[in-house]
């Protein structure tokens, strides 16, 4: 990726805070600064065959947000290519 933005892109931008690969769980931080919460049950994880052990604190992913029964949370990451 050369640090230009996909204007075809519709995802928010964030970085992967925390990773709990056991329980499947997380947390990133918006680009505004805000902290928000995903789990493996409810995330549908976009452009890796890894499933979510391709998530690293401090990478730079594309969300999306939803509400549960738990409030608001991410419900899609769009990994992006190292480059």
């Amino acid at each position: 990726m050369t640090g230009e933005v996909d204007v075809a892109d519709r995802y928010y931008r964030g970085t992967i805070m925390r990773v709990h690969l056991g329980s499947r769980t997380g947390w990133l931080r918006t680009s505004r600064g805000r902290e928000l919460p995903f789990t493996g049950r409810d995330l549908q994880l976009i452009g890796t065959d890894a499933g979510f052990a391709a998530l690293r604190v401090g990478q730079t992913v594309g969300f999306d947000l939803g509400r549960t029964s738990r409030g608001l949370c991410v419900t899609t990451i769009r990994v992006y290519e190292r480059g």
